[in-house]
């Protein structure tokens, strides 16, 4: 059984700054080094990344001793990335996972692994703690929704290879943001395993701040 992770790398911080967000240092460690090692398990066979152009060779410099590790040419939107990933090498079971989340847990990504030989479609979330509010455009509110069954998709999100590949092959040209909405929008059933606050994703500036915190080195 070959599992694989996809690591999508192909945006261009438009939001972040000046500087590619996943070269940024924490602690004198790159963000990407950080989720690249927290998927570094014995249980994942390939880490494919799909890497923005401008950054590949810097990308291959951080990782040209690490023989699990291949980096391909990402898309222009995070769909086709993410298929450039998927046709890169077959697995058996494959999990996509942001490479702006450094924070991810290893504990995770193992649950991942295992539920996903069960359910064959999953995403990784967190329940919403926040009121969530209807609000129409002139910015009347018209609701308050009921946050009971409401949950934040996270990511990894993990599929059996053949299913997710086809779901792709399926949406080819659109432009989805979510590999489990994908295949939610073809009928397939998509399960949840329950994710971790501190698992975000790093947009912009202030959200270094919060992952300096929470990568801070134990010793």
């Amino acid at each position: 059984m070959k599992i694989n992770a996809i690591i999508t790398a192909g945006g261009t911080s438009s939001r972040f700054g000046k500087t590619n967000k996943l070269l940024e240092k924490i602690h004198d460690k790159e963000i990407i080094k950080y989720t690249v090692e927290s998927f570094d398990l014995p249980e994942i066979d390939r880490i494919i990344i799909t890497a923005n152009p401008m950054i590949i060779e810097t990308l291959r410099t951080f990782f040209t001793d690490n023989r699990k590790v291949k980096i391909v040419t990402g898309g222009t939107t995070r769909q086709q990335s993410v298929y450039n990933g998927l046709i890169a090498e077959r697995c058996d079971y494959v999990l996509i996972h942001d490479g702006a989340r450094p924070m991810i847990s290893q504990a995770i990504i193992q649950n991942a692994i295992e539920t996903v030989k069960l359910k064959k479609a999953l995403t990784v979330m967190t329940k919403t703690i926040d009121t969530i509010k209807e609000v129409d455009e002139t910015g009347k509110i018209l609701r308050t929704i009921d946050r009971t069954r409401l949950y934040n998709t996270q990511t990894p999100q993990a599929f059996e290879y053949n299913l997710i590949k086809e779901v792709h092959e399926k949406l080819k040209g659109q432009n989805f943001t979510d590999d489990a909405g994908m295949a939610e929008h073809l009928g397939i059933d998509v399960y949840m395993i329950d994710g971790d606050y501190k698992n975000i994703k790093i947009t912009t500036q202030n959200d270094i701040a919060i992952a300096r915190e929470y990568l801070k080195p134990l010793n």
